[in-house]
C-alpha cells in the first residue's frame, strides 16, 4: 500500500514495517488528501473496507463460528467467548461484515468515561452492525456492561441491527444471556500460517514443504502471533527473494529470538560518537537511502553536543565500512537496512530503554527530519519515522507523553509537515490495540477540557474527523462538538462535525439529542443552525424520514425554541428561510411537520410569543420573494404557516396542507 499525498499510519499496533512491499495489518488508516475523496467520510468507509476484505481473505474459521454466524442472524445478537489468541476479534468482524445493509454502518462500542452509556439507544442506527470488543475488561466493567446488555439488545432488534460482543474470558455471564453464548476455539495454526502465506503471495509450493523450527513455533501460538510469524517469512523473501522458503523461514525463527541481548552487544561494541549515531540513524531510518541516513547522523551528533570528527575527510571511514561495522548494508537503490530481520527494532528498544538522556534529543531530531527538505525523505520515510518513535511511547505506557509531543510539534510556529507528524503521532496511539481507548479519553479531555495550544486544535481536529470516526464514530462526535463550542477564530471544528454527521442518520440524531438536552449556549445554537439543514431531515430512510421520529421532532423544537427566544431575528433568518424553501418544494408531509416545528417552537416563548410569530411570518414572506420558481407553492406555505400560527393561538382550526396547495392555485 502506498500513499504519496498524505500521512501514512502502518502497524502502529505491532512491528513497524519499513521494507518493500505491503504490509497486512488490521491498525491502519491513511490522512491526508486524495484524489479520489470527496470527504472524510469517504475515506473513512476505504480504510473501513480495506480492513474488512483483509480479515476475511485471511481468516481461518474457529470452531464454532457456524453455530456464531446462526444465532447472529436468528437473533440479531451473538456473544462470542474463547481464550485469548483464538481469533475472537477478527471473526467478529468478519460475522458483522456478512451482515452489512444498504443503511446503517458498521463502528465499535467502547463504553468509557464521558461517553454515551450502553443503554443509550443513541447508540444504535438502524441496520447498524455493532461489535462491542470487552475482552480486555475487568471484573466491574464487565458487570456494568452486562447490566445494560438487554437494554442494547432490544434497541439492537428494535432498529434490525446486529450486535456481536466480545467477552472477557472466565468472567461470568448472567444465566438470561447464555443462549447468546458461543464459545470459540482456535482453528489448526499451520493452517493459519499457510493462510496468511498464501494471502501474502507465496506459491503453494513454498509454505507447503514441513519444516522442523516452525512446527515447533507454532504450538500454542495467538492468531496474532502467528500472523506476525507469516508476516516476518514474507520479509524475508522480499530481502533475498533468490533464497528458498526453507531460508526465509530461518531468518524469521531468528528475528523471533532474543535480538535485545544481540543489540546491547552490538551497542557495547561500538564506543565512539559517530558509530552509535550511524546505529540509532540506520534503526530508526531502516529502509531509507543512505545519503538521508549520512545527514541524518549529522544532525543527530550536533543535537546531543557531539565534537566534530577531527580527521581529514578522505581519512574518514566510508559509508561501506561503517554500515558494515553496524550490521547493515545499502541494496543497488542505496537504501540501508540490517542484515537479520527486526534488528532494528531491537536497536530502537535498546537505546530507548538504556540510554534515556536520548529521549528528548529524539523527539527533536524527529522534527527536524519530519520538515527536512530532502529529495530521499519520502512521505513514506516520514511515516516511518514518527511511527517508530511513537511506538517507543507506546510500548513503554507513556501515553500522555506522546500527546504532549504531538502538541509540541504542532505549536506555533508549526509547518504543514509537523502538523501531519503530530497527527500520525496520535493516529498511532488511537490504532493500538491495548492503548486506543486511554488514547481516546486523552483525546476526549484535550478536546473539551484544555486550551491547546498553536494548531494542536487543527490536529485535534483531523484526528477526531478521520481516526477516531473510522470506529468510534460517535466518540468522534462528542469531541467534534466539544471543540466547535470552544473554537472562535475559525470554523474547522464545525466544519468537521457538520460533514461527519451528514454521513449518518444516527449520528445526526446523536447530536440534535445532545444539543437539546442540555441548556444551549451560543456556540451551541451556531453549531444546531450550520446541522439542521432540512434536506437530510426530511430524505426517507430505511424506515421513516428523521422529522418524523418524536424523538428528532422533541429536539428539533427544543433546539428552534432555543433559537427564537435568544438569538436575533437577522441571525436565524435565513436558516428559518432555507426551512421554508423546502417546504415549498416537499412535495409529501415532511414539510408540514417542519412548519409544525417552527410554530410549536415559537408557542414555548412564553410572553413573547406573539412576536416571535410575526417574525417567523416575516420570514416566510420574504422567503416567498427569494424562492427560485413555483410562486403559487411559497405563497401556500406563507399561508399554511400562518393558519398553524393562528391555531396554535387559539384563533382557528389549522387547513391542511392540500387544501393550502389548491387555495393557492391561480
Amino acid at each position: 500500500m502506498t500513499d504519496t499525498a498524505g500521512v501514512r499510519v502502518e502497524s502502529t499496533g505491532g512491528t513497524t514495517h519499513a521494507g518493500t512491499g505491503n504490509l497486512y495489518n488490521n491498525n491502519y488508516i491513511f490522512m491526508g488528501p486524495r484524489p479520489d475523496d470527496s470527504g472524510g467520510h469517504g475515506r473513512r468507509r476505504r480504510v473501513a473496507e480495506d480492513q474488512a476484505i483483509w480479515r476475511r481473505r485471511v481468516l481461518v474459521a474457529p470452531h464454532n463460528m457456524g453455530q456464531a454466524r446462526r444465532l447472529l442472524a436468528d437473533t440479531g445478537t451473538v456473544i462470542l467467548d474463547g481464550a485469548p489468541g483464538t481469533g475472537r476479534t477478527c471473526t467478529a468482524h468478519v460475522l458483522l461484515r456478512e451482515h452489512r445493509q444498504d443503511t446503517g454502518v458498521l463502528h465499535e462500542l467502547q463504553p468509557e468515561e464521558n461517553e454515551l452509556p450502553l443503554h443509550d439507544p443513541d447508540l444504535v442506527g438502524s441496520g447498524d452492525q455493532l461489535l462491542l470488543d470487552l475482552s480486555r475488561a475487568d471484573n466491574a466493567q464487565w458487570e456494568r456492561a452486562c447490566r445494560d446488555l438487554p437494554a442494547l439488545r432490544k434497541t439492537v432488534h428494535d432498529r434490525h441491527a446486529h450486535l456481536v460482543v466480545v467477552m472477557p474470558h472466565r468472567l461470568p455471564l448472567d444465566s438470561d444471556l447464555q443462549h447468546y453464548r458461543v464459545v470459540l476455539t482456535a482453528p489448526d495454526a499451520l493452517s493459519v500460517l499457510r493462510r496468511h502465506l498464501r494471502v501474502h503471495g507465496l506459491p503453494p509450493s513454498d509454505y507447503m514443504q514441513p519444516h522442523g523450527a516452525v512446527t515447533e513455533f507454532l504450538q500454542g501460538r495467538p492468531m496474532r502471533e502467528i500472523a506476525a510469524f507469516a508476516d516476518l517469512i514474507r520479509r524475508a523473501r522480499e530481502a533475498d527473494p533468490d533464497k528458498n522458503f526453507t531460508h526465509w523461514c530461518d531468518k524469521a525463527v531468528t528475528a523471533r529470538g532474543d535480538l535485545r541481548r544481540k543489540a546491547a552487544n552490538k551497542a557495547a561494541g561500538l564506543r565512539q560518537a559517530p558509530q552509535r549515531a550511524l546505529l540509532v540513524t540506520a534503526a530508526m531510518l531502516h529502509g531509507a537511502h543512505a545519503d538521508l541516513i549520512y545527514r541524518a547522523v549529522q544532525i543527530l551528533l550536533e543535537i546531543t553536543g557531539s565534537p566534530p570528527e577531527q580527521l581529514p575527510l578522505l581519512e574518514h571511514k566510508d559509508l561501506a565500512e561503517r554500515f558494515h561495522e553496524i550490521g547493515a548494508e545499502s541494496d543497488a537503490r542505496g537504501r540501508v537496512r540490517f542484515s537479520d530481520l527486526d534488528d532494528d527494532q531491537a536497536v530502537r528498544t535498546h537505546f530507548w530503554d538504556h540510554v534515556p538522556g536520548l529521549r528528548p534529543h529524539l523527539d527533536t531530531w524527529t522534527l527536524q527530519l519530519v520538515n527536512l527538505s530532502d529529495r530521499h525523505m519520502t512521505e513514506e520515510v516520514r511515516s516511518d519515522l514518527v511511527a517508530r518513535l511513537a511506538a517507543q511511547y507506546l510500548r513503554t505506557g507513556r501515553n500522555l507523553d506522546l500527546v504532549f509531543l504531538a502538541e509540541n510539534w504542532a505549536a506555533s510556529p508549526a509547518t504543514r509537515l509537523s502538523r501531519q507528524a503530530a497527527v500520525q503521532a496520535l493516529a498511532c496511539g488511537l490504532n493500538d490495540a491495548g492503548q486506543g481507548a486511554r488514547f481516546r479519553q486523552l483525546i476526549y479531555h484535550w478536546c473539551a477540557e484544555r486550551r491547546p495550544r498553536g494548531d494542536f486544535t487543527h490536529v485535534l481536529i483531523e484526528v477526531c474527523a478521520e481516526v477516531i470516526a473510522a470506529t468510534h464514530p460517535d466518540q468522534a462526535l462528542i469531541r467534534l462538538h466539544h471543540l466547535a463550542r470552544r473554537e472562535r477564530s475559525s470554523a474547522r471544528a464545525l466544519q468537521a462535525l457538520d460533514e461527519l454527521v451528514a454521513s449518518s442518520r444516527p449520528l445526526r440524531r446523536l447530536l440534535l439529542h445532545r444539543l437539546a438536552r442540555s441548556e444551549p449556549t451560543l456556540p451551541d445554537l451556531a453549531i444546531f443552525l450550520q446541522i439542521s439543514d432540512p434536506e437530510p431531515l426530511t430524505q426517507p430512510g430505511a424506515t421513516t424520514p428523521l422529522v418524523h421520529e418524536t424523538g428528532v421532532r422533541l429536539s428539533l423544537t427544543a433546539c428552534w425554541h432555543a433559537v427564537l427566544g435568544t438569538l436575533p431575528r437577522t441571525q436565524w433568518h435565513p436558516h428559518a428561510e432555507r426551512w421554508l424553501h423546502h417546504v415549498a418544494r416537499e412535495e409529501q408531509n415532511s414539510g408540514e411537520v417542519l412548519l409544525d416545528v417552527l410554530v410549536g417552537a415559537a408557542q414555548r416563548c412564553q410572553g413573547r410569543s406573539g412576536s416571535v410569530f410575526a417574525a417567523l411570518y416575516a420570514s416566510a414572506r420574504d422567503a416567498e420573494r427569494s424562492a427560485d420558481g413555483q410562486p403559487q407553492r411559497s405563497a401556500a406555505t406563507t399561508e399554511l404557516l400562518l393558519s398553524k400560527i393562528r391555531a396554535a393561538q387559539g384563533l382557528g382550526p389549522t387547513i391542511s396542507a392540500t387544501a393550502s396547495a389548491r387555495g393557492s392555485r391561480p
